[in-house]
C-alpha cells in the first residue's frame, strides 16, 4: 500500500469535511400542537435509530402541511444520524416509502463521490474511537449540531475502493454480528437461569406463614437525600441508582456531593442494609439490592429507600424475595405515575409486601442454595461478557483497518478522491444559488388617527400606507 503526503492517508485518498461530500439537514421541530392535525405524518425519532438499523415498531405522527413535507422527508438511501444522546448513531433508510423525521436527527445525502454505507461505517468507527466526540457540544447532555457535523473530517477513498471496503466489511461483520447475537442469547438464558433458581428455591419452602415486610422492620423505612455533585475531595460520597440496578457497590457507582453532613448523618450505609428504588422505569422500579460493604462508606440518594429488618428474618433472605418474580411483579403493579413520567412507589408499598417467612435455619439454607446456583451462573455470564468485549474489540479493529486503507487492495486505475472532490467543487460552483422563499407579512388595516378637536374643521390628511414587511424563511439544504 502506497501512502501520499496527506496526513498518512493511502495514495489516492483525501481528507474531506463531511459537508463537502454530503448534504445535511435537520428534521422538523415538534411541539405539542403538532401531535395532531389534518395531516398526520409518521416520523422518525432518535429512539428509532440504532447502529445500522431503523426500528419502525413505535412510530408517532405529527402534522406537516403538504407544502413543507418535502423538506422533512427521508428517502431511500438517506443516512439518518442522531443529533443527541449517543451522537453519531446512524442507519440508512432502505424503504421505498419516504418518512418524515424530527429535529433530533440529521438527514445526510451523500454526493456521487461517497458510498452511503462507507460513511455509515466511518461514523461508527469515529464514534467508537472518540474522534466524533470532539465535535459535540454541551457539558452534560451531548449534542452534534449541524454545522459541527459538516465539519467532521472523513478519510475519503476512491469511490471504487469504497465499494470494495464496504463489501469486505459486511462480509466480516456479518460473522461478528452472528456471534454477538449468540452471546446475547446466552446472556438472556443465563438471566433466565438466575430467575428460575431463585423462584424454585423459594417455592420449595411451602407450608409456612406469610408476613408483611412492615411487621419485620427494625426501624422505620428511610428515604435518602440528593445534593449537587462536587469535585471537592471533602464531599459526601453518595450512591447512584446504578449501584442498585447492577448490584455493584463500587466507587464507580458513586459521586461526591455537597450534602450537609449534619442533615445526612443518619443515612450512612451499614452492612446488611437493603436498598429499594422508589422511582425508575416500569421494568426497574422497586429493584432491590443488599449492601454488604463496610459501614459508613456512602450515603444513599432520595430515589432509594433503606430497609433495615429485625432479628426474625435475614437481610439476604428478604432481598431474595424482593428480587424474585413475585417481588418484581408486585412492585410493577403497585407503581404509579403520570403519563410520560417515571413510575413511583412509596414506603407503604414496601411495607405491604408479603412473603413466606420460615424459621431462620430454613432461611439460611435457601440463601446458601441460591448463592451457590448464582455463582455458577455468574461464571458462565462472566465468560459470555468477556467474549462479547472481544467481539466489540474485533469490530473496532476491523473498522480501524478499513479506514486506514489496509483492509482491501488498492487499484491504481481508480479515480482518486482528489479528482472527485475537484469535480464536486466545480459542480457546486456552477449551480445557481437557490433563492430563499420569502413569506410576506399581511398588511395591517390601520385606521387613520382621529383629528384633534382643534383641527376637526380642517381637511383630513391622506393616510400613510403601512409598510409591507417581509420575513425570510430560513431552511437548510
Amino acid at each position: 500500500m502506497s501512502v501520499d503526503g496527506e496526513r498518512g492517508l493511502p495514495a489516492g485518498w483525501a481528507w474531506a469535511d463531511l459537508g463537502e461530500i454530503a448534504y445535511s439537514a435537520l428534521g422538523k421541530m415538534l411541539d405539542k400542537k403538532q401531535s395532531s392535525g389534518l395531516h398526520p405524518t409518521p416520523y422518525l425519532r432518535n429512539v428509532n435509530v440504532q447502529w445500522g438499523r431503523i426500528d419502525t415498531g413505535d412510530l408517532l405522527t405529527m402534522d406537516i402541511e403538504p407544502g413543507e413535507l418535502g423538506r422533512f422527508l427521508v428517502s431511500k438511501g438517506d443516512l439518518v444520524v442522531c443529533e443527541g444522546g449517543e451522537i453519531g448513531r446512524c442507519a440508512i433508510w432502505n424503504s421505498d416509502e419516504p418518512i418524515a423525521y424530527q429535529k433530533a436527527l440529521h438527514r445526510v445525502r451523500p454526493t456521487q463521490a461517497l458510498d452511503t454505507r462507507y460513511l455509515r461505517y466511518y461514523l461508527e468507527y469515529a464514534a467508537a474511537s472518540g474522534k466524533l466526540s470532539r465535535f459535540a457540544t454541551g457539558s452534560t447532555i451531548k449534542h452534534l449540531p449541524q454545522q459541527r457535523l459538516r465539519e467532521v473530517p472523513v478519510p475519503l477513498a476512491p469511490l471504487a475502493e469504497q465499494h470494495r471496503i464496504v463489501e469486505a466489511l459486511e462480509e466480516h461483520l456479518s460473522r461478528l454480528d452472528t456471534a454477538a447475537s449468540s452471546l446475547d442469547a446466552g446472556q438472556r438464558r443465563a438471566q433466565g437461569l438466575r430467575s428460575a433458581a431463585l423462584t424454585g428455591a423459594l417455592e420449595r419452602i411451602g407450608g409456612v406463614p406469610t408476613k408483611r415486610l412492615g411487621d419485620l422492620l427494625k426501624e422505620p423505612l428511610r428515604n435518602g437525600h440528593s445534593a449537587k455533585a462536587t469535585t471537592d475531595p471533602g464531599g459526601i460520597r453518595t450512591l447512584n441508582l446504578t449501584a442498585v440496578t447492577q448490584g455493584e457497590f463500587s466507587d464507580a457507582n458513586t459521586k461526591l456531593t455537597v450534602a450537609d453532613p449534619q442533615r445526612v448523618q443518619g443515612l450512612w450505609l451499614t452492612r446488611g442494609d437493603i436498598l429499594v428504588q422508589r422511582s425508575n422505569t416500569p421494568e426497574l422500579v422497586g429493584t432491590a439490592a443488599l449492601y454488604e460493604g463496610p459501614d459508613d462508606w456512602a450515603i444513599f440518594p432520595d430515589l432509594l429507600i433503606r430497609v433495615r429488618v429485625n432479628e426474625d428474618v435475614l437481610s439476604e433472605y428478604v432481598t431474595l424475595n424482593l428480587q424474585s418474580r413475585h417481588g418484581r411483579s408486585y412492585f410493577k403493579s403497585q407503581a404509579k405515575g403520570l403519563a410520560g413520567s417515571m413510575p413511583k412507589i412509596d414506603q407503604s408499598t414496601i411495607e405491604n409486601f408479603t412473603f413466606s417467612v420460615p424459621p431462620l435455619d430454613v432461611q439460611a439454607r435457601v440463601v446458601a442454595e441460591v448463592r451457590d446456583e448464582m455463582d455458577r451462573v455468574a461464571r458462565v455470564s462472566s465468560e459470555l461478557e468477556r467474549a462479547r468485549r472481544r467481539s466489540v474489540g474485533l469490530r473496532n479493529a476491523l473498522l480501524r483497518t478499513a479506514f486506514n486503507g489496509k483492509l482491501v487492495p488498492q487499484d491504481s486505475g481508480d479515480e482518486t478522491a482528489h479528482v472527485a472532490l475537484a469535480r464536486i467543487a466545480g459542480e457546486r460552483a456552477a449551480q445557481p444559488k437557490a433563492k430563499r422563499p420569502r413569506k410576506a407579512t399581511p398588511r395591517r388595516s390601520a385606521k387613520p388617527p382621529a383629528p384633534r378637536a382643534a383641527e376637526a374643521t380642517g381637511p383630513a390628511p391622506e393616510p400613510t400606507p403601512a409598510p409591507a414587511l417581509a420575513v425570510q424563511q430560513e431552511f437548510d439544504l
